[in-house]
């Protein structure tokens, strides 16, 4: 069975690429295709065990590899270069255009998908705002060739055989936008490697790239009127904006090595985790440390937290973690009264057996077996 795997772009190490450094773990013989490959040696051996990839047109454009979202218009026209002839399966590994390469009658192509286009579909009015595009002449065209995007996107909805979505969040919005269903398989978490520990210091903390949809704005803003200590671990383009927001009792790490993160974590009281993620790693690495999480009550949170509503007021020794209701400052404070009312319950023990369901291991046995039962039944059918 020839083998290839193509992946939207390689310029970080984030949690799609840990899923593709799975992919290889499983199968060592892939053909590598890709956008653009803008990785590190480092990251190359550890995600594609030093193997090459063969990339688009946009790779030789002008700042081709870094402002490569800048070439949004053509992604589909290059997408569709990439000559897939030739191999019996093929594995799109998709959060953008990837799920569109063009395959043949005779192949077998399954698609992993991370979430359709956001910021074409769902995200759409939400990233026109921050980008300041919602008015002007950039405005203008920057909607139309997302409107464009989504015209190709719902246009390629057949050309994967198989849906694999990341969580159910993510199958109910494959199905809403292209209509197919999903089997659903959770992505991998490095569980082993973040500990459990039974010492407990009076910090909260959330670790996170500083970018809007994360909403670390409103979680330091929560804190800083109150008078608990908060660590916030991570940078990115909001950093300073953030800052400005923080009281004495909120301290801004940035960027910190893995050993001292997990560290980090394993001490905490509970990580807070107030986006909308269409999975999301972060609470489960913590939840392997045996720390309570504080989450927004929607997205993947619902689904690898065990967790209640203050407005339930039924929480358990089975409990994970704390959800509260709505975006903004004050019920992030109503969860965290919630919490440390009820803090004594919570069993570290069990929050970390809860993370170990969602293992590296429990990964790629389960997608292995997925795919070679959906190709076995798919040459059945030939």
């Amino acid at each position: 069975m020839k083998k290839a795997l193509i992946h939207d772009w390689y310029t970080v190490y984030g949690g799609a690429e840990r899923c593709v450094e799975s992919f290889n773990n499983i199968w060592d013989d892939f053909d590598h295709f890709s956008l653009i490959d803008n990785l590190s040696q480092k990251h190359r051996d550890i995600i594609l065990k030093g193997k090459p990839t063969k990339n688009t047109f946009i790779q030789k454009l002008p700042f081709g590899k870094t402002k490569y979202r800048s070439y949004l218009p053509l992604f589909p026209l290059a997408i569709e270069e990439l000559d897939l002839t030739g191999y019996d399966l093929v594995i799109s590994s998709s959060s953008s255009v990837a799920k569109g390469v063009l395959t043949r009658p005779n192949q077998l192509h399954i698609s992993y998908v991370y979430s359709p286009v956001r910021y074409a579909w769902d995200l759409y009015s939400q990233y026109i705002k921050e980008a300041k595009l919602d008015k002007g002449i950039k405005g203008f065209f920057a909607r139309y060739f997302l409107f464009k995007l989504r015209l190709w996107d719902y246009s390629t909805a057949n050309r994967p055989d198989y849906y694999i979505a990341i969580s159910n969040y993510v199958a109910k919005r494959i199905k809403k936008i292209y209509n197919k269903e999903s089997i659903v398989i959770y992505p991998p978490v490095d569980t082993d490697s973040f500990t459990l520990t039974t010492n407990t210091s009076d910090y909260y903390i959330t670790c996170s790239r500083m970018v809007p949809y994360k909403k670390i704005d409103l979680i330091v803003e929560a804190f800083s009127k109150t008078n608990k200590k908060l660590i916030v671990v991570g940078d990115g383009p909001d950093y300073k904006k953030i800052k400005k927001l923080a009281a004495s009792n909120v301290d801004l790490k940035g960027y910190v090595e893995k050993e001292e993160m997990q560290k980090l974590i394993k001490q905490a009281r509970a990580f807070i985790f107030a986006a909308e993620e269409d999975f999301g790693i972060a609470p489960i690495e913590a939840q392997a440390c045996g720390v309570p999480v504080i989450a927004y009550g929607k997205g993947g949170a619902l689904e690898t937290i065990n967790g209640t509503f203050p407005s339930e007021n039924m929480i358990s020794e089975t409990e994970t973690g704390i959800f509260f209701d709505n975006q903004n400052v004050h019920s992030l404070i109503e969860a965290l009264s919630y919490f440390e009312k009820n803090e004594s319950l919570f069993n570290k023990e069990i929050i970390r057996k809860n993370a170990e369901q969602f293992s590296i291991k429990r990964f790629e046995n389960e997608f292995k077996e997925t795919v070679e039962r959906l190709y076995n039944n798919w040459k059945e059918k030939e």
